[in-house]
């Protein structure tokens, strides 16, 4: 079910009554979030939470006050353990954590096993309780299986996004390290918590102290591939940024029947040149490869977990030929399609066309 609001973030297409504010909906309310808990699942990822917890702690030492609190919450408030096993978070109950105005749902591996009925009542039970919700690593899954996504677009590291995608297709998975959309917010694993903080922090505390912060956290020098999805909603964008952004997003939504350069540049309101030098110089790539790299990600999920043929795969995505599709792939992941099918999905598979 699409929620009826927004707040002038970008929504989703086929929800059509998200196109205007929704009357008594506080835009602001990310902006003036303080008071957070994180959600520990158990065998919940010790740098995920970690990372989230330092950029506050940061926060707090350059404001010089206390501006965040943060409590580790547990469904029963019971002890629970890290997934390497060197954490055992002492944790408090939701009621003994209230009131929140933002709760993190750290979740594991093992995640499908933690989400229970009880969990997804509590869940929402903070929506109820006007709790912005969000997710670390796999915490959104808990959201999505709660329907507390359906209409909202998230970041999510899960192995599976083809089954997740079918099975849920209210929500929008974008191929980004973070996500601010509204009332939720969500990132994938490792160190990406770093990057959603800041831009919380960002949002709340202006972009000079978030820089200072990410400089404190050597986060301003974190050394990326050079094909990494950015994160959205990185404090504050200048016009030129948010053009470059709304490429991004177009091809995004483009992936199986892409656009040209000329045809996303004309979207996104830049020349052919302009949008080629930004993109070079913001992102690292030229915006062919960026492009070709992103349907590829998208591709390898229908490889790994769909059941169309590879020769169907390589025509959803827009490729010239079967052998194309081979090429760019192998010189991508290092694996041919077929040789990364699963053997009951390859048997049934006529590819001759891989290197």
């Amino acid at each position: 079910m699409c929620r009826p609001f927004d707040d002038g973030n970008r929504v989703t297409p086929d929800c059509p009554t998200a196109l205007g504010p929704f009357p008594g909906f506080p835009t602001d309310r990310v902006a003036s979030a303080r008071r957070i808990g994180f959600l520990t699942l158990d065998e919940f990822p010790t740098v995920a939470l970690s990372c989230a917890i330092e950029v506050l702690r940061a926060a707090n030492q350059v404001v010089g006050r206390s501006e965040y609190q943060w409590s580790i919450v547990t469904a029963g408030g019971e002890t629970v353990r890290s997934s390497d096993g060197a954490m055992r978070a002492t944790a408090v109950s939701y009621a003994e954590a209230a009131p929140l105005d933002l709760l993190l749902v750290c979740g594991g591996s093992n995640i499908a096993d933690a989400v229970d009925e009880p969990l997804i009542t509590l869940l929402r039970q903070m929506a109820d309780d006007a709790v912005i919700l969000g997710g670390l690593c796999s915490g959104a899954y808990a959201l999505v299986k709660a329907g507390l996504l359906d209409g909202y677009q998230c970041a999510l590291q899960w192995d599976d996004m083809v089954g997740l995608r079918q099975a849920h297709a209210g929500t929008v998975f974008l191929d980004r390290l973070s996500v601010i959309d509204r009332d939720r917010i969500s990132c994938a694993g490792g160190i990406a918590p770093i990057e959603l903080m800041l831009s919380l922090v960002g949002k709340q505390l202006g972009a000079e102290i978030a820089g200072n912060i990410a400089a404190r956290l050597g986060a301003s020098q974190q050394s990326r591939p050079a094909n990494a999805i950015d994160g959205a909603h990185r404090p504050p964008l200048n016009t030129e940024q948010q053009r470059l952004a709304r490429v991004v997003a177009l091809m995004e939504d483009n992936l199986e029947e892409p656009l040209s350069a000329t045809e996303l540049a004309e979207q996104a309101g830049l020349s052919l040149r302009q949008v080629q030098r930004v993109f070079q110089l913001t992102v690292g790539v030229p915006l062919s490869a960026y492009y070709l790299r992103l349907r590829l990600k998208r591709a390898r999920e229908r490889v790994l977990h769909g059941t169309e043929s590879l020769t169907q795969i390589a025509v959803a995505f827009g490729f010239a030929s079967p052998a194309h599709f081979s090429r760019s792939y192998k010189a991508c992941f290092g694996r041919s399609p077929s040789s990364e099918r699963r053997p009951a999905a390859a048997a049934g598979d006529s590819f001759p066309c891989d290197d």
